[in-house]
């Protein structure tokens, strides 16, 4: 066998530990290889075997997870991104991930390229992308540093996703100081794929070349995937380096030249060079097809001179992909990127072996088995230890009747105080930097709904896709918090129109190694499995952040982010929050709990951060889904919303404000507190408007099920009333509710 000369320096155990490896990883290296590594290889396991690259602290977790599915044809882990078929030939191809270290430092790149590179998943696999969602975490506005990240991320997302011409349809935003070191921003990317047409990320037919093709390969996001797996420190701007560098206008000519080179039939296989750039891409392809690679780094086309071995194959160097060709296509997908104007270089070929073998200078530098590298192969799995946090005996102390009630003659100031605070009030400052109705799919800018709907051209069919997680509740109770993640985003599809079909998500966590912050991840996959299979929604891939905290702060609110995708048959029957028409008839549908807990309310109003989950129950919240399906496809409800952050007031505010209405509600208050009538955050709840000539189709058709039914009021043109107290009309509302967070952002 041969072995690699390596004029690097020899490393050692202290050269492992400083690439973020451990004194037992280093010698299971040794023991693999049956050798000392050299310095190239040894890089290359430092990436392959980061946090980020083979979820060694989460993967015995992560298989909990459900998997399978009726319309699901590409599982987690099989593919780039997850794969549903939705009928018609036509399947969607979609996916979540976090660019949350690098944002930190370099909010803008950072961002920008969080949205190229899950761009990139989708059309690896054949699919044009179709819509982009984003689900964000920022600090308290009071810490100097909160508006210019926000500022930078928001231009890094709207600017790479308007130059490369893919629509933002949603999102959400949350702003807790536990994010002031430490931002989340998490990027979701749909695509639509016929089917047959499918690209897989796996090396086959020993002979074949393998191409690099799109941008040069420069010094950028070296070891991006070792930084994304440590721990924020003062220090992290040093880091600067590995953070890559975006281009939306290269990112679109790849997207061309690939999915044409698809469609002549030129790719066997092909995979995104993401984290860990080549290294990943030719082990993970070549362990998928149980094949080898020989690759000449002498061949990748640079954009810097004198280049190291280790730098070209770390390299996160933006828009590239790795491509095994069909032999025989070679001529044919070089003029198909030089048309584009795009590199398109053979480095290597495929090999029978299960080795990879790179030369550099007609020197074997570095041979190592694709198996000792990949998630699944002979990467370390841990399974940590964990601690119940500390901080829960606070929470368990908790009584409703230790928080004031407020007086009937402060709620009007509480509702507009509440309806000011930048985790309720629109966004309208961040989504209207985005363009969302690029491509002209988008029907939510239009008429708002519970999520975005995006047409599917040349069909009737739509999809609904959305993005949740509540952290305060995953903080309260990480297990309930979850299963209510995959509940609320389950409500948003079903209350616009949807079917839900499958979730792809973000799991972002503090440090591993600190047990408390385990027990929030574990009992979070807990709370996700139960909820995922209750609704029959399999996890089709995502991501998994961990080591989200500072030295400051420590770690961020839990926060793993649910990104579904759901189907409309067809897209007449989308279903939006607006109040339609005077006279129509308001009903709550799911019973009221007299509870306060975790909601902004209790948090902004009342100052009190450690209370309970708020009221959940994952059966009643199924059987609610089924009810609100069954009248929106009877066609015997006009508008559908769910209750969420805000309670009832927000609701009936974000429905009454759109179209100028009001609304006169009279409730059973059945002994429950006024703030928690008006501003709990009990789930399981939706309000519906219906007109008077339906009235008695509805109720007869709502009778048939278990589901509690009231009706509440009806809508008006005039003040929103609610129990006698009189709020004003929704417009004055609505002026602090669109403003306040330009107001924030504007301030010196």
């Amino acid at each position: 066998m041969n072995t690699p000369n390596d004029n690097l320096q020899k490393p050692t155990l202290q050269n492992a530990l400083e690439l973020g490896l451990r004194q037992d990883e280093w010698e299971k290296i040794i023991e693999l290889m049956g050798r000392e590594p050299n310095f190239t290889e040894l890089s290359m396991f430092s990436v392959m075997w980061s946090e980020h690259c083979c979820y060694k602290n989460s993967i015995a977790w992560l298989k909990k997870l459900p998997k399978d599915g009726k319309h699901i044809l590409a599982k987690a882990g099989e593919e780039n991104a997850g794969l549903v078929d939705i009928g018609g030939g036509l399947g969607c191809v979609f996916k979540i991930e976090s660019h949350n270290h690098p944002s930190a430092i370099e909010p803008y790149q950072g961002a920008a390229t969080g949205v190229g590179g899950i761009s990139r998943d989708i059309f690896t696999m054949g699919a044009r992308p179709v819509a982009s969602l984003n689900s964000l975490r920022f600090g308290d506005f009071n810490h100097p540093n909160t508006r210019n990240l926000v500022k930078g991320v928001v231009k890094g997302i709207g600017d790479y996703g308007n130059c490369f011409g893919v629509p933002t349809v949603g999102g959400e935003v949350y702003f807790d100081e536990s994010y002031n070191i430490n931002p989340l921003v998490n990027a979701f990317s749909a695509g639509i794929v016929e089917l047959g047409k499918t690209v897989s990320a796996t090396a086959k037919n020993p002979g074949s070349k393998v191409y690099i093709v799109g941008s040069a390969t420069g010094k950028d996001g070296i070891h991006g995937a070792s930084f994304a797996s440590a721990d924020i420190t003062e220090d992290s701007a040093e880091e600067l380096p590995s953070v890559q560098v975006g281009d939306p206008f290269m990112e679109k000519l790849l997207l061309e030249a690939t999915l044409e080179a698809i469609d002549a039939g030129c790719v066997a296989g092909m995979q995104d060079m993401g984290a860990a750039g080549i290294i990943c891409s030719t082990s993970e392809m070549s362990e998928k097809g149980k094949v080898g690679m020989k690759i000449d780094l002498n061949k990748v086309p640079t954009r810097q001179t004198n280049m190291k071995p280790w730098e070209m194959l770390l390299s996160e160097s933006q828009e590239r992909m790795l491509v095994v060709v069909e032999k025989g296509m070679e001529k044919t997908i070089e003029r198909i990127f030089d048309k584009w104007d795009l590199n398109c270089a053979v480095i290597g070929e495929v090999i029978e072996e299960e080795i990879l073998e790179f030369t550099f200078n007609n020197e074997l530098i570095a041979r190592v088995k694709p198996v000792n590298l990949v998630l699944g192969g002979d990467s370390p799995v841990y399974h940590r230890t964990m601690t119940e946090p500390k901080y829960f005996e606070e929470i368990k102390k908790f009584d409703i009747e230790n928080i004031d009630e407020p007086k009937e003659d402060d709620l009007k100031a509480i509702a507009k105080k509440l309806a000011a605070q930048p985790n309720i009030a629109s966004k309208r400052w961040i989504y209207e930097q985005y363009d969302s109705m690029v491509q002209v799919r988008n029907q939510t800018t239009n008429m708002p709904s519970d999520a975005s709907i995006v047409r599917i051209n040349g069909t009737e069919k739509a999809l609904a896709l959305t993005v949740d997680c509540n952290p305060y509740y995953i903080y309260a109770n990480p297990e309930i918090g979850t299963a209510i993640a995959v509940s609320e985003a389950a409500r948003n599809i079903v209350c616009s129109g949807g079917e839900p079909m499958a979730i792809t998500n973000c799991l972002n966590f503090g440090n591993p190694y600190n047990e408390e912050v385990y027990y929030q991840f574990a009992h979070a996959i807990m709370g996700m499995k139960s909820a995922c299979e209750k609704f029959g929604t399999p996890v089709t891939g995502g991501n998994v952040s961990f080591y989200n905290q500072s030295s400051d702060v420590g770690p961020v609110l839990p926060t793993p982010t649910i990104g579904m995708m759901g189907l409309l048959q067809n897209h007449e029957n989308k279903m939006g929050i607006a109040f339609r028409k005077v006279g129509d008839l308001i009903y709550l549908l799911g019973k009221n709990v007299n509870d306060l807990a975790s909601s902004q309310y209790l948090i902004h109003h009342h100052s009190v951060k450690n209370s309970p989950a708020p009221y959940f129950n994952l059966d009643e919240e199924f059987d609610l889904h089924q009810l609100v399906r069954e009248v929106i496809a009877e066609k015997l409800v006009v508008s559908a919303h769910d209750i969420s952050e805000g309670g009832l007031f927000m609701n009936l505010l974000e429905s009454a404000m759109i179209n100028d209405l009001g609304c006169d509600i009279e409730m059973k208050d059945d002994g429950m507190r006024i703030d928690a009538l008006l501003f709990g955050e009990a789930q399981g709840r939706v309000i519906v408007t219906v007109k008077p000539k339906h009235q008695a189709a509805f109720e007869a058709l709502c009778k048939k099920d278990i589901v509690p039914v009231e009706l509440i009021g009806s809508v008006t043109t005039g003040d929103i009333s609610i129990n006698g107290v009189e709020f004003g009309r929704s417009r004055h509302f609505k002026t602090v509710y669109d403003s306040a967070l330009e107001e924030i952002m504007n301030q010196n």
